[in-house]
């Protein structure tokens, strides 16, 4: 399946159920969708795993990117990959989203880092991140996946703020624990908050891009909304050899919050 564009929606289409978004999305001529973790719990029931499959199965689109459980977002937390008090709450979660990704055919899982803890060495919490990100690659290797791992805006206790940061973290996991099954999630929105040179971070680590979201700023709505050269940046991206979805990550209570892209550019990629 051709998915060029994916809609997330776990911050899209929010008027409606979430169960009831992967046909929305479809509807609007997307072919793929991502979420971040659907469940209230990192443990879910299995009648609400089943619910969420199905509805994505029953929409007929492909789930190109899932997290991993993150604790409480509205709240502030930011993962759980460096958190020790929540460390075993992760470490259950992975068998889980590897199922998911089993029965949907997802292979792109994304793992928040997780804020600084007061009172606890950062080095400490840099250890233990890198010890879950490997037992992570580990769960999901064995349906093919990657893990991929992001920087941050917004969260001044999240340590990854640029992609130098997040290919650090990611070269450490190799190097003390041989996983190589991880990339970078490039979410330019995110960079572009925090300062980053985007095309530069693109053509310094293209080679580690595994995923790619976008939104537009000030303001993370769609694009043409704010400052960014979010249609550029895709050309750079897909020029240099990116082939997979570009998730759109971004707030909109539009009628259309996907006026800004051509229906025949939603599920196929435009010839250059």
């Amino acid at each position: 399946m051709s998915v060029p564009f994916a809609v997330n929606c776990s911050i899209l289409l929010t008027h409606l159920p979430l169960l009831e978004r992967p046909a929305a999305a479809a509807a609007a001529g997307f072919s793929g969708v991502e979420f971040w973790w659907p469940f209230p719990s990192a443990t879910p029931e299995a009648a609400e795993v089943d619910a969420f499959v199905g509805a994505v199965e029953a929409a007929g689109v492909q789930l190109v990117g899932l997290n991993f459980a993150a604790g409480d977002m509205p709240a502030g937390d930011r993962g759980l990959v460096s958190w020790p008090g929540r460390s075993e709450e992760l470490r259950a979660n992975l068998d889980v989203v590897t199922a998911i990704g089993e029965r949907t055919g997802c292979r792109a899982f994304n793992a928040l880092y997780g804020n600084r803890v007061d009172g606890v060495d950062p080095a400490a919490q840099d250890e233990l991140g890198a010890e879950n990100l490997a037992r992570a690659a580990r769960a999901v290797a064995r349906i093919g996946g990657t893990v991929l791992l992001e920087p941050v805006s917004g969260a001044p206790a999240y340590p990854l703020k640029t992609s130098a940061d997040v290919v650090a973290v990611l070269d450490r996991v190799a190097a003390e624990h041989g996983e190589a099954n991880l990339g970078l999630l490039l979410d330019v929105y995110h960079l572009a908050v925090n300062g980053a040179d985007v095309p530069a971070e693109i053509a310094a680590y293209r080679e580690r891009i595994a995923h790619v979201q976008i939104a537009d700023a000030p303001g993370r709505g769609a694009p043409g909304s704010g400052e960014l050269p979010l249609q550029a940046w895709i050309g750079d991206l897909r020029a240099g050899g990116y082939g997979g979805p570009v998730a759109l990550e971004y707030t909109s209570d539009a009628p259309d919050p996907f006026a800004w892209l051509p229906l025949e550019q939603r599920s196929r990629v435009p010839a250059r």
